[in-house]
């Protein structure tokens, strides 16, 4: 994940810190320590040895160089760190680290400790998000501006409905990831192909007791070659990401001169350009947009992950580590970004109301041909309002002029009722309602 320039108002959410190489360590050593004390409580290792193990299963207390060294010598993820362990517990116990156990049922059980961590900071990430939505969506439940579909204007809506369709996704992406957690965090200690050969009868019960210790489940097949719920915690990621990168577009779309309408924090002192002094660039959209892309291209990534080759394969091993990696830290800044631009978001609802009439009426054609239609039909009035928005807009006239010269309108509506359904801002339909709904239920995820 390539780094991104942070703003001193964009908090770091601590993702790259989690991802280091000592961060991951660290926790492969409380999977090693967790172990020992299953393997105690069921008679396989002496009680003496687990707590022998666990007062020195601390980074800190090992000897780096001699650890770097191992890695250098051996090219293996875990044994230097294994034989550093078993040294600084010493002896007699000493022999009993890392028993009936294979170097992926530590690395994976303890990367799930650093990956339930990152869940911690997405949980905080999305309540922060939603509050800052609920705040949104309230004072801008009724800023009228143009909807717009196939980027062409097509009935009002209000700034408020936009957001609370953010709020529905991210309540929803709060659901699948707690939804998830049972599925994606469990203990595996099959041994070296999965077979629970080298603990046999004992093995799932040590591997029961090890994912109680840490908080997780127990695997029911602890292959190595299984890989789904790893996949499906970045296809979560990814889902995220895309509705980060929605927010971010959408902002940035509207942060455009030609529109206008919107305009995320730029903090007195902000640079745009080098060379332009007038620029106020959309920095933050720019970098949820980078981001986002980057974790949605992890869930390709990690579905190839899973088609693992018989018992155990490497190689699939680093492409799932890499993409769990990858999408965790630009998630993190994607995330953090959306909450900045949330919390800061300027509206300019006089903008939104001139960009309304940018059409001279015509975003006011379905509520002319519905009102039509009740004394013509509406096939008939869909016809006749057709003829009067494409004669306005090809030759560049008024809607309601083109209206009011055609006889088969005249003929049903009087001018002042023609004006009326011109009103863009009585044609919201029920926008103003969802968004003040999305914020309560907002409110509520924001307090999970």
């Amino acid at each position: 994940m390539s780094d991104l320039p942070t703003a001193a108002r964009v908090r770091d959410p601590g993702l790259r810190e989690l991802y280091r190489l000592e961060t991951r360590w660290q926790a492969w050593l409380d999977v090693e320590v967790a172990l020992a004390r299953a393997q105690a409580e069921l008679g396989i290792i002496p009680g003496e040895a687990a707590e022998a193990i666990a007062r020195a299963g601390r980074l800190e207390l090992m000897d780096r160089a001699r650890i770097d060294a191992g890695f250098a010598r051996t090219g293996h993820t875990l044994v230097p760190l294994v034989w550093e362990l078993a040294r600084i517990v010493g002896e007699p116990h000493g022999g009993w680290v890392h028993w009936g156990a294979t170097t992926q049922n530590i690395t994976q059980t303890g990367d799930l400790l650093v990956l339930r961590h990152a869940h911690a900071i997405f949980h905080d990430l999305l309540r922060q998000a939603l509050g800052a939505m609920a705040d949104l969506a309230e004072r801008s439940a009724e800023m009228v501006l143009p909807g717009r579909t196939h980027g062409q204007h097509a009935v009002p809506a209000t700034f408020g409905y936009k957001v609370a369709v953010w709020i529905d996704e991210l309540l929803r992406h709060q659901e699948r990831l707690r939804q998830a957690a049972p599925r994606i965090f469990v203990a595996m200690l099959g041994g070296g192909a999965g077979t629970f050969a080298s603990l046999g009868e004992q093995g799932p019960p040590v591997q029961a007791a090890i994912g109680r210790l840490l908080g997780f489940g127990s695997m029911p097949v602890p292959s190595r070659a299984l890989g789904d719920h790893l996949a499906e915690n970045v296809c979560v990621l990814g889902l995220i990401a895309a509705t980060c990168g929605k927010i971010g577009r959408e902002v940035y779309t509207l942060m455009k001169t030609e529109f206008g309408e919107v305009e995320e924090p730029v903090p007195p002192g902000t640079v745009g350009s080098s060379t332009m002094p007038q620029k106020r660039n959309p920095k933050l959209c720019q970098d949820v947009i980078a981001a986002a892309a980057e974790v949605r291209a992890m869930v390709p990534l990690a579905l190839e992950a899973m088609t693992t080759e018989h018992e155990a394969d490497r190689t699939t091993d680093l492409m799932m580590d890499s993409a769990e990696a990858r999408a965790c830290i630009g998630l993190g800044d994607a995330l953090s970004r959306v909450v900045e631009i949330v919390r800061g978001l300027r509206l300019d609802p006089d903008r939104m109301r001139r960009n309304l009439e940018l059409g001279g009426g015509l975003i006011m054609a379905e509520a002319v041909m519905l009102d039509l239609g009740r004394a013509i039909g509406r096939q008939h009035a869909h016809d006749v309002v057709y003829d009067a928005a494409q004669a306005a807009f090809v030759e560049h006239r008024s809607f309601s002029e083109v209206l009011a010269a055609d006889q088969r309108v005249t003929a049903h509506m009087a001018p002042d009722a023609i004006r009326g359904l011109l009103d863009p801002t009585a044609y919201t339909g029920l926008c103003a309602q969802m968004a003040r709904e999305a914020a309560a239920r907002a409110r509520l995820g924001a307090a999970v």
